[in-house]
């Protein structure tokens, strides 16, 4: 177990329950999908997944030649198709959802400090590229449309964010003025095991005899666990109406605590442009419109 998930193992405990796991098996059975980003760190555990149930066939269409590389080498399934192309390609979409079932969205640029520096790639890609896959589904006979999104789309105070927010309307919108592809969004907390994120920053510094760089003694965060995420958003896909979002009911840890399980020497460098302290998982209007489950709200259309 590395070091950086010590003290942090009892979050949601969240696996896929027995009645779900058979409807999955109903659903999915000869179904062929679609995921986009597919060779990154949530799309390849979502790909692993899915890939226990008897799909026809799993498309991973991604931009990252050596991301498609690294996910042919760990997985050794023929019904695994690697696509490399760019969502923004309108034709290289129409080809890669040819009789596709099933699309799950997890293309994006995510680094918050890339995306500022970047921002015309940013919004090409994030919002650009949405609404370009949307487009060619809708002309398409895809069943089902579930868009990966984040916390940092709630009252966005960043550029990562705001295009976050906008694929999320852009999606409840295709989800409630098109027919008959269903269209949602689960809207994701931080994960613990993504590549680029905080923890691989600690470790290295860790390794080098460095002080954990932490921005801000006070900032919080809300994690949960790789598998749980893919449980939740496979648990999402099968409940899906049109137009929702779903949101987990996930922990909020505060970063001085899980970085202390590391080590406890630490360095201050302050927030980054637009960082919050701490960020929330659904907004005081979006309470409004939202029924709370045991594990998630769903948050229903409402313009």
């Amino acid at each position: 177990m590395n070091i950086y998930y010590v003290g942090v193992e009892i979050t949601l405990g969240y696996h896929i329950l027995t009645n779900i796991d058979t409807k999955l098996k109903r659903v999915l059975k000869n179904k062929t999908i679609l995921i986009t980003g597919g060779a990154g760190s949530l799309g390849s555990q979502l790909v692993k997944k899915l890939l226990q149930y008897p799909v026809h066939s799993i498309r991973v269409l991604d931009i990252n030649e050596h991301a498609l590389f690294t996910l042919s080498r760990s997985v050794n399934d023929d019904r695994l198709r690697l696509l490399l192309g760019n969502i923004l390609d309108s034709d290289r979409l129409k080809m890669a959802l040819s009789d596709v079932d099933f699309v799950f969205h997890t293309a994006a640029i995510k680094n918050i400090e890339i995306s500022e520096f970047n921002p015309i790639e940013t919004i090409e890609t994030n919002i650009n590229g949405t609404v370009n896959l949307i487009k060619s589904i809708i002309q398409s006979d895809v069943e089902k449309f579930l868009n990966i999104s984040t916390d940092k789309a709630v009252e966005p105070s960043t550029l990562y964010g705001t295009t976050k927010q906008l694929g999320e309307k852009i999606t409840s919108w295709a989800g409630t003025h098109t027919y008959p592809t269903k269209f949602s969004t689960v809207r994701m907390g931080n994960v613990f095991e993504t590549r680029g994120n905080v923890f691989e920053i600690w470790e290295d510094q860790k390794k080098n005899n460095l002080p954990l760089s932490i921005t801000d003694l006070s900032m919080k965060r809300f994690f949960f666990h790789i598998d749980e995420s893919v449980d939740f958003i496979l648990e999402c896909f099968l409940i899906m109406k049109s137009g929702e979002i779903f949101v987990p009911k996930i922990p909020l840890y505060k970063l001085k605590d899980l970085a202390d399980d590391i080590s406890k020497t630490h360095k201050i460098i302050g927030l980054r442009q637009g960082e919050k302290l701490e960020e929330i998982l659904i907004s005081d209007l979006e309470q409004k419109f939202s029924k709370s489950k045991k594990n998630m709200w769903i948050i229903y259309p409402y313009n």
